[in-house]
């Protein structure tokens, strides 16, 4: 079960920091840039994710 909510997640970062890299490229961003935005995005979904399952393991055990 929880490979399968661990792809999910994966997936929808995956989507998001994709989004943002194609609003950069449409917005008139250079190819880097774009790259910029796609790696904070997803770094910051990490982050995010991290630190929601560190609360929710706090708060189960």
């Amino acid at each position: 079960m929880s490979r399968f909510l661990l792809v999910g997640v994966v997936q929808e970062l995956t989507d998001a920091a994709a989004v943002a890299g194609k609003l950069a490229r449409l917005t008139g961003a250079t190819y880097p840039a774009a790259l910029l935005r796609t790696a904070a995005v997803f770094a910051g979904g990490v982050a995010l994710a991290a630190a929601v399952t560190s609360a929710l393991a706090t708060a189960v055990s």
